[in-house]
């Protein structure tokens, strides 16, 4: 449980303004992944089942519904008070895909900027193979973070 409440405390200390939502989202989803509910971004809400539909229907149907209104009071809980106005009638997938059709734009060119800086990176003489390694490796890692593989 103390795991939990540290991981949102994360996001309670970086909520989303706009032009940190790459930031934002990444700490989003560490949140969903350590609580299971990375799901819910993902998949569309299932159609509600038949009346006479089993159980596990019912159960599954649901459970994620449940996880759902969970998630989007995290993502609501953690943005300006101006975006929370904005989205406060959506659901979580809603919602997210709403805010990439918004910030993705700013994603774009932080990740071309990033990958541009990697790109450039050279090596100046006399300084050490580990350090420009590093920045290498940081460079790297912030394009997996902005998700350089998804616009490929």
């Amino acid at each position: 449980m103390s795991t939990n409440l540290f991981l949102r405390s994360i996001m309670d200390a970086n909520k989303l303004t706009g032009p940190n939502f790459s930031d934002w989202l990444h700490n989003l989803k560490i949140v969903l992944r350590k609580e299971k509910k990375l799901y819910v971004l993902d998949n569309e809400l299932p159609p509600e089942p038949a009346q006479d539909a089993a159980n596990e229907d019912w159960e599954y149907y649901q459970s994620h519904i449940d996880d759902n209104e969970q998630v989007t009071c995290v993502m609501l809980a953690n943005m300006s008070p101006e975006l929370q106005r904005q989205h406060e009638n959506m659901n979580a997938r809603e919602m997210f895909l709403h805010l990439q059709e918004l910030f993705g734009a700013q994603s774009r060119v932080e990740r071309f900027e990033t990958a541009r800086a990697l790109f450039q990176c050279r090596m100046a003489p006399g300084t050490s193979v580990e350090i420009h390694v590093l920045q290498m490796i940081g460079y790297i890692e912030k394009l997996g973070q902005l998700g350089y593989d998804q616009d490929l």
